[in-house]
């Protein structure tokens, strides 16, 4: 590793000049200019596709740029891998987790670089030492000696971030860390940020949040279509002018509310319980209403709208669909009955990442397209085609891998492959978590259409201004059981987060 030393507080420690990139024919990159500076957190904002991505990645080593400079400490460096990027003291924290399932969680965090005592054996207990010392910086419980496989989205980035953390880096990169986490675990992350900041580390942080931005940041790069706009101090900017140079228009409806004639109920939860889950679960849904079910990250929300669906069990009580019970554990019968969940882990539950766009478009209704048995290309086809126009799928390419789309159209095309099933109860959870304000505004304009047209959609959210902008009605999860229930009119900020959090001084 080259000995560079630390930048002054203020110096420029990062800094990309005019760089391009392309795949083939596809520009990435036209022209991206940035600078990160010790002791500084800078966010870099943009629409999906806009380039975000590829600039991570030829910092971190995983592209090589084409054209352009970059330099650190002052020097030209060209990454040839991922390696030479950490042995400079880059770290990145990516948007979705990247740890390996069957390992326990202090060796995800120093794989590739464990410490060795006598004859090169791996010293264990020191991992797990600077491991249980990194989480209790961190504020957070996590058993270091646990298999990473079956956490939580918040407790595997969270494990992201102790790992670049326990590499010391001087430059950080995160790209929508917060995306699965908790105001409480959002809160406690951003103290940690501000004191690597403070020790003067230089810190990027990528987010479709703006209150993040704003709270966090204190200067902000923006980019349209592979394309650097604007470098701005984030005490001289707005909402409004950010998104203006984001989209390059006006966003004048991030909700779109249509109105829509509520009708009766079509789905009743009566007493549903899992053990240790959740417990007590009562509600209706009715016909052309979209019920915002909030709370923070660990509430069971997910957990109950699973069990309903039937990829989970329930001990107690019971599910009425348009006045049939509803058998547990059978997603089948739900699908046949016209009940669709598009869930939150769109990656690992919606998609399959190698496989095409058609081929994920139309995974849910493949038997239906069959016909004496056999699936012909140009009925999948077509389907998938119908949902990809419909939804503004940006692919050159049905047979596009979906593991090459941005974030914002993966959660499209899990959309259309739930939509194409045609259902009449729709359950969304968490509809644009880590896509951009555009496609955002396209998502929920999609679902006020929907319920307009008289589906009835159940939808789970940690974004308040989505759960009041959307909903008609809220619940209220806080520990497994239902806290409140507030009418559109009624809702608000402060009651919202006090029913979650029972916090008396929020109402």
């Amino acid at each position: 590793m080259a000995e560079h030393p630390r930048a002054q507080l203020g110096e420029a420690v990062l800094v990309l000049d005019d760089v391009t990139k392309s795949f083939g024919a596809v520009v990435a990159l036209r022209s991206a200019s940035l600078s990160l500076r010790a002791g500084s957190i800078h966010a870099l904002i943009g629409e999906n596709g806009a380039g975000k991505s590829t600039v991570v990645k030829i910092i971190a080593g995983l592209y090589r740029r084409d054209a352009g400079e970059i330099t650190l400490d002052g020097e030209s460096i060209d990454f040839a891998s991922t390696a030479e990027s950490k042995a400079e003291g880059i770290a990145v924290i990516y948007q979705e987790p990247t740890l390996f399932p069957d390992l326990s969680v202090t060796e995800n965090i120093f794989m590739g670089r464990q410490p060795t005592r006598g004859a090169g054996r791996i010293d264990r207990r020191a991992m797990r030492n600077e491991a249980t010392q990194i989480f209790e910086r961190l504020g957070v419980s996590i058993d270091p000696d646990r298999p990473t496989d079956g956490l939580s989205i918040a407790d595997q980035q969270l494990i992201e971030i102790a790992k670049a953390i326990s590499l010391d880096a001087r430059v950080l990169i995160m790209d929508e860390p917060t995306a699965a986490l908790s105001g409480v675990e959002v809160d406690r992350l951003f103290a940690v940020a501000r004191s690597l900041r403070d020790e003067g580390r230089a810190l990027m942080f990528i987010s479709h949040r703006f209150d993040e931005v704003f709270d966090l940041c204190d200067t902000v790069t923006v980019m349209r279509d592979g394309t650097y706009i604007d470098t701005t101090p984030v005490a001289e900017t707005s909402v409004d002018d950010l998104v203006r140079q984001m989209v390059g228009r006006d966003v004048d409806e991030l909700f779109p509310k249509l109105d829509a004639e509520i009708g009766d109920a079509v789905l009743r939860i009566d007493g549903l319980s899992r053990s240790g889950v959740f417990q007590d679960i009562s509600f209706e849904l009715r016909q052309g209403e979209i019920l915002g079910l909030a709370g923070l990250v660990g509430a069971g929300r997910s957990e109950v709208a699973r069990a309903i669906f039937g990829v989970d069990t329930y001990d107690a009580g019971s599910v009425e669909l348009f006045g049939r019970q509803l058998p547990a554990g059978s997603p089948r019968t739900s699908i046949a009955r016209g009940l669709a969940l598009v869930p939150e882990d769109r990656r690992r539950q919606g998609l399959v990442l190698d496989q095409s766009v058609t081929r994920n478009a139309t995974a849910a209704i493949r038997s239906r397209l069959a016909k004496w048995g056999l699936l012909w290309d140009a009925a999948e086809s077509a389907a998938a085609r119908e949902w990809a126009s419909r939804l503004a799928v940006k692919t050159s390419a049905l047979d596009t891998v979906t593991g090459t789309l941005s974030g914002g159209n993966q959660q499209k095309v899990v959309l259309g492959k739930w939509l194409a099933t045609h259902p009449r109860v729709l359950f969304i959870d968490e509809p644009t978590r880590g896509i951009d304000v555009g496609t955002k505004s396209e998502v929920h304009r999609l679902l006020s259409q929907l319920a307009q047209e008289g589906m009835a959609i159940l939808m789970i959210s940690s974004e308040l201004p989505e759960v009041l902008g959307m909903a008609d009605r809220v619940l209220v999860m806080r520990e497994g059981r239902i806290a409140g229930e507030f009418h559109r009119d009624e809702a608000t900020p402060e009651s919202i987060m006090h029913a979650a959090t029972a916090d008396e001084e929020a109402a």
